[in-house]
């Protein structure tokens, strides 16, 4: 069977049972249908009756095209910690509709390791990505009304930096022209699209700890600058509390389930290569008042998402993670080796479905490297081994044991994909030991460093790189942040996911590197710098022939083709 007809194949437990999990009523939801649910946020303004629970972050090695199977383990090793009697909740991000029509497909897990129904987490939800599209385009729209009557803020239309977005995947609406047509369409400028997932809104509702914090972060977006190098805010435009007015809802995560009945929430979805990466502080939050242990999931690999949820999400939020799982597979490793390479729709090379011990050997470091990066900031670290059928005991050995060497408290096999949480109860033992071992954590570097000193450090400490290059765009940017007051941000680096570097070509641990900074902007709403290192599209594409062109309705409306 297929992702889809196992989900469909088990029966849903009534959402009410799934929230009595948590400690929380049906007048604690607000429900969309029998299947999903908002959580009012009214739980968090009472009094804490409980010891705050363990809190567990889900990352992976450099990611691959063959995909590592992160979900299915932030997913699965909830359903794990749960059969050995802890009660958890895993919280995860909600798709983005660009790249499940597009090439990547859904993000609700898969085998028996999913958040269900997987298409209804997949497509639209409870609305979140359609009110960030609305509060965001709004913004626009008051931004060029305010030029177009008279432009009392002295914009100047050559330095607006607010651009439009929309969910999804459109590369002809990267770079366009606006106002053209006439005088009174208004003052002609370019500009362009970026995806919902890459809206500053998207960064901010992730970020934010309550509305009147939401409101606050809204008012601080910078749109654009006067002639004069002023930055100009939402708060300037006077659109902030209608922005605010159309996020209300979207606030509030979104209670779903798993397979085997253990409560998911879905909050947000920003990416981890334009953005921080990481579902919201808010239902982090929800869940840590309610459950054992928290799972939660972290974009890409270990210097990606979990980067950012250890120097921008906790920063924000004061929440000390106690562990972290970090998934790999043989296949990926032997790719990190830098001898083959995958092209879709052709057989895999011999070499990663065959035992080819030197080439796993040989991309070791790239799981050595992570390890090493999420041990900087004083947690313990459990490797899962995430296991395919082609994989031999020799190969599976030799991770286990250059796990164990790198710093990982423990390594075990996982079959969570093909059994559930069944799969994953030696790595659910192991975390929660994990969870008890003494732990400093500690995050990177701190607020009152320069830009540059946290770029170097970023990319020396994490990235493995001899230093950094910037180019002139970037020298000036940084330099105008510092000066408009935002040097104490934290930074959030845009790159590729594909390396350890800012180059996708360099595979395994690449050293002896300069890392190169070609521009950088600031998100001042959501409270970093974000640095762009090399050619990041902040609009995908669709391919030759999209995923999307799978995806239908059958004779009785149910969604068929999305896996």
């Amino acid at each position: 069977m297929n992702d889809q007809e196992i989900a469909r194949s088990i029966p849903l437990r009534p959402l009410g049972e799934v929230a009595e999990r948590l400690g929380l009523s049906t007048s604690d939801l607000e429900m969309y249908g029998d299947t999903k649910a908002k959580i009012k946020l009214d739980m968090l303004n009472r009094p804490e009756t409980r010891e705050r629970g363990k809190y567990i972050v889900v990352t992976a090695v450099t990611p691959t095209p063959l995909g590592e199977g992160k979900t299915v383990h932030t997913v699965g090793i909830s359903q794990a910690l749960n059969r050995i009697g802890k009660r958890t909740c895993c919280v995860i991000r909600q798709a983005s509709m660009g790249p499940v029509f597009g090439i990547k497909g859904g993000a609700a897990g898969g085998g028996y390791s999913q958040v269900v129904p997987p298409e209804e987490l997949n497509l639209h939800l409870t609305g979140d990505f359609h009110a960030i599209t609305s509060a965001h385009n709004l913004c626009s729209a008051f931004l060029d009304a305010s030029i177009f009557h008279g432009n009392e803020l002295d914009i100047d239309v050559e330095r607006v930096t607010w651009r439009r977005v929309m969910d999804v995947n459109d590369r002809a609406l990267r770079h366009i022209e606006v106002a053209r047509g006439g005088e009174k369409n208004g003052t002609p400028h370019n500009s362009g699209f970026d995806i919902t997932s890459a809206s500053e809104i998207m960064a901010i509702l992730g970020l934010a700890t309550d509305l009147k914090d939401l409101r606050r972060r809204l008012g601080t977006i910078v749109v654009a600058y006067t002639s004069t190098g002023t930055p100009v805010t939402a708060e300037d435009l006077k659109v902030a509390g209608a922005m605010a007015a159309v996020l209300k809802d979207a606030l509030k995560p979104t209670l779903m389930q798993t397979l085997e009945g253990t409560p998911a929430i879905v909050h947000t979805g920003p990416f981890a290569n334009i953005a921080h990466g990481n579902s919201s502080i808010i239902a982090d939050r929800i869940a840590l008042r309610t459950a054992d242990i928290v799972v939660t999931e972290a974009g890409f690999g270990a210097d990606m998402g979990a980067e950012k949820f250890f120097d921008i999400k906790c920063r924000a939020s004061g929440l000390e993670p106690d562990a972290a799982l970090m998934v790999a597979t043989v296949r990926a490793l032997k790719m990190h080796s830098g001898r083959f390479a995958i092209t879709p729709g052709k057989p895999l090379p011999e070499g990663l479905i065959q035992e080819d011990l030197d080439a796993l050997a040989a991309g070791m470091c790239n799981l050595e490297a992570h390890i090493g990066n999420v041990r900087k900031f004083g947690i313990p670290v459990v490797v899962a081994i995430n296991v395919f059928p082609t994989d031999t005991e020799a190969e599976i050995e030799l991770i286990r044991k250059a796990a164990l060497a790198a710093g990982a408290s423990a390594a075990h096999v996982s079959t969570m994909f093909t059994d559930g949480g069944k799969g994953g109860e030696a790595l659910a033992h192991a975390l929660v030991a994990a969870c008890e071992e003494e732990s400093h954590f500690k995050l990177l570097y701190p607020d009152e460093a320069s830009l540059k000193e946290k770029i170097e450090t970023l990319a020396t400490e994490i990235y493995g790189a001899d230093g950094v290059d910037y180019e002139p765009e970037a020298e000036e940017l940084l330099a105008q942040f510092e000066k408009d007051g935002f040097g104490k941000l934290p930074i959030c680096m845009a790159k590729t996911q594909y390396s350890l570097s800012h180059d996708p070509a360099l595979k395994g641990r690449p050293t002896g590197y300069r890392f190169v900074v070609r521009s950088a902007r600031v998100a001042v709403g959501a409270g970093f710098v974000y640095p762009l290192a090399g050619n990041i599209l902040t609009m995908p594409g669709l391919g030759k022939t999209p995923g999307g062109t799978r995806i239908d309705i059958d004779d009785d409306g149910n969604v068929v083709g999305m896996f």
